[in-house]
């Protein structure tokens, strides 16, 4: 990645110039038995369209809050690269009645209805499928999503000092982001290649780290595992070989 990428979002079009066709997020469910990966392109694709809906067709500006109540999931991580896009404040796991827009997940649909702004509902189904009815009060993001173009353009420059990431408590700029996931990254001894196994849930900065941020930053990618604690130790290692895993980083997936 290029030193002079300030955003997340720089990061990504850094990666994408690099090697659009190297997987950046490989996603798995143990629960279910899903297996999801994106290349770079059909990663930023995801972000690109995701950016579009959130600027557009939802209204969103720069510093308005968005209360992220997702798990760790490839789609999560598409999330939180559109609001860096656009320039939205993600709150993980936020107030909804006190953000601007809110982005549920099926199990978190009734806090999420106490946000009096606009309300997106992903059911996170395999390959992005859709609920069977969409839930009321809520638009279906796998609905509004593909008709969006590939392709952003933010109305206005993302200020990489201003505030873009609210974690356990924690507020980050853009800046920041890229920042501390620079130095989780050389802890870790990452570098352009390395493949991250992560376990952990996206509801800290540990887990938003070692399942997109260092990963991004250093040139390298991410297998992210949700339940994991359903796999067997003979199922990690054999897993770890097949994705040629570098670095293992595990917990429990929320």
């Amino acid at each position: 990645m290029n030193a002079t990428d300030r955003t997340p979002a720089d990061l990504l079009r850094s990666a994408l110039a690099a090697d659009p066709g190297r997987p950046l997020v490989t996603f798995y469910d143990d629960a279910t038995g899903e297996r999801v990966e994106l290349s770079v392109a059909t990663f930023a694709n995801w972000v690109a369209k995701t950016a579009n809906l959130l600027q557009g067709d939802l209204g969103a500006e720069p510093g308005d809050r968005l209360a992220l109540l997702l798990p760790a999931h490839w789609q999560s991580a598409v999330w939180l690269l559109a609001c860096a896009s656009v320039g939205v404040v993600a709150e993980v796991g936020g107030d909804p009645a006190g953000a601007d827009l809110v982005v549920s997940g099926p199990d978190t649909l009734e806090e999420a209805s106490a946000c009096s702004g606009e309300r997106i509902a992903l059911a996170l189904r395999p390959l992005g499928g859709r609920f069977p009815q969409a839930p009321a009060g809520f638009a279906d993001y796998a609905v509004e999503v593909p008709g969006q173009g590939d392709r952003f353009a933010p109305f206005q420059p993302v200020d990489a000092d201003g505030p873009g990431l609210v974690v356990g408590g924690e507020e980050l700029s853009y800046g920041g982001i890229c920042e501390r996931a620079r130095e989780d990254a050389a802890k870790l001894g990452l570098g352009e290649g390395s493949r991250v196994l992560s376990g952990l849930g996206y509801d800290s900065w540990e887990g938003l780290s070692a399942g997109l941020y260092a990963a991004l930053v250093s040139g390298g990618s991410v297998v992210l595992c949700r339940n994991l604690g359903r796999l067997s130790a003979k199922g990690l290692a054999q897993r770890s070989e097949s994705e040629r895993v570098t670095h293992t980083v595990t917990g429990t997936a929320g």
